[in-house]
């Protein structure tokens, strides 16, 4: 049998290191100075989602008792009957009886003083009806419309965010099914009173670009996030990731030893060091999106690096060799072509994302590309040189006899 091919990867140790080190200065100079571009996840800031649609049903209510309105769910429409005299009860119109607007409307009339009137007579989809979170669905004698999803819509995120291009900081995305779609917009306000304005102009933009033809931008919801929550959400970030490392480095202490535990925790802060100064450099929007990246790539790259350490501690007991690095580039060579093929095989999938993707999902896989590669060298070069600086004066004395079967350590030159 030939002889395995060894690397000395050793000698590029001290290299790496200057390199990395010169790459995370880098970082953190660019964030001292420029800092990072977080997105609204972690600003302050207004979230309303709407739905392009049309009104189908009207309804109206001239009675003394209180009538309200549910179509919070995708199943009926519920009718709440209560008040001082009046006959208490609730009644709900399951979709999948009344499944047309004429229906639900010849039901709703029965109620006592309510008034329910069709505009459009059509079938009911799978999402059901809604209605304008900006009005009550107290019925009261002013009329309240509710809205079936548009089915037909040929409305996109870009052409939301074209219609509030005046607006700065804007971003939009798209929610659900074709036939459930609506649109996620948000903006970076500072305090409430500000969110209230900002939204009454977003409402005014959106109808001058789609209330045509019977169509309409309803809005579903609206939240504001105030300063105090987006920093206990960039807390809880940091204490989530600092969490990870903490267990990594219990359960790596656990199933090898201190120094390999420490070296596998220093590859993954090298990792996301090197992905917050790319975050950096290049002005990509924190999001949640963005720590999710880095979350994977943490997980990605002590999943290598264990398989490498295990390696480590499998050679050394059955490897016959003068020093610790000899017994460290056997294992880099032996575990080599995994490393490399398990990176370029999730690569694949990853820069289809980034080529056929945009938005949010275009920056996700744009962090990752960036975090597998440096997973790939971490795992190799830096937890490799932090393991040969702690063990440079390994005593071979203290390990198991060598096996009979022993690999006779051969560097190629």
């Amino acid at each position: 049998m030939a002889a395995k091919k060894i690397y000395n990867f050793s000698k590029f140790f001290p290299l790496a290191v200057v390199f990395s080190l010169l790459l995370i200065i880098g970082g953190i100079v660019s964030v001292i100075f420029r800092g990072v571009n977080f997105g609204l996840d972690f600003r302050p800031g207004m979230i309303e989602e709407i739905r392009i649609s049309e009104a189908t049903i009207e309804v109206s209510y001239k009675g003394s008792a209180t009538v309200n309105l549910d179509a919070s769910s995708t199943d009926a429409l519920t009718v709440i009957v209560s008040g001082i005299g009046a006959d208490n009860r609730t009644l709900r119109l399951p979709y999948s009886e009344y499944s047309s607007t004429s229906a639900i409307c010849a039901k709703l009339s029965e109620i006592e003083d309510v008034t329910a009137s069709a505009i459009k007579s059509v079938a009911i989809p799978s999402g059901g009806l809604f209605v304008s979170s900006a009005v009550s669905t107290t019925l009261s004698p002013s009329v309240l419309r509710l809205f079936v999803p548009d089915e037909s819509s040929v409305v996109s995120a870009d052409d939301v965010r074209a219609a509030l291009s005046e607006f700065s900081s804007v971003d939009v995305k798209s929610i659900g099914s074709d036939d459930e779609r609506s649109f996620q917009i948000r903006l970076g306000v500072s305090d409430s009173e500000q969110a209230k304005a900002l939204q009454s102009d977003v409402d005014k933009a959106l109808e001058a670009a789609f209330n045509k033809n019977g169509k309409e931008a309803v809005s579903v919801k609206s939240d504001f996030m105030s300063p105090q929550f987006s920093s206990s959400l960039i807390s809880g970030s940091i204490v989530l990731v600092l969490a990870t490392l903490v267990l990594i480095f219990i359960y790596a202490t656990i199933r090898f030893k201190w120094d390999f535990a420490l070296a596998s925790v220093i590859a993954i802060i090298h990792d996301a060091l090197v992905m917050i100064s790319f975050i950096s450099w290049s002005q990509m929007e924190f999001s949640t999106t963005t720590l999710a990246a880095i979350l994977t790539i943490i997980g990605y790259s002590i999943n290598a690096t264990v398989v490498i350490l295990d390696r480590v501690r499998s050679d050394i007991q059955t490897v016959e060799a003068k020093t610790f690095t000899d017994i460290l580039n056997s294992a880099l060579s032996a575990t080599l072509s995994r490393s490399i093929i398990t990176t370029v095989t999730t690569l694949f999938a990853v820069l289809s994302l980034f080529f056929f993707t945009t938005g949010t999902i275009h920056d996700f896989s744009l962090a990752l590309i960036v975090g597998l590669i440096s997973g790939c060298y971490s795992s190799m070069f830096i937890a490799g040189a932090f393991i040969a600086r702690t063990r440079k004066n390994f005593s071979f004395s203290t390990r198991a006899p060598v096996s009979p079967h022993v690999v006779q350590f051969n560097p190629q030159k």
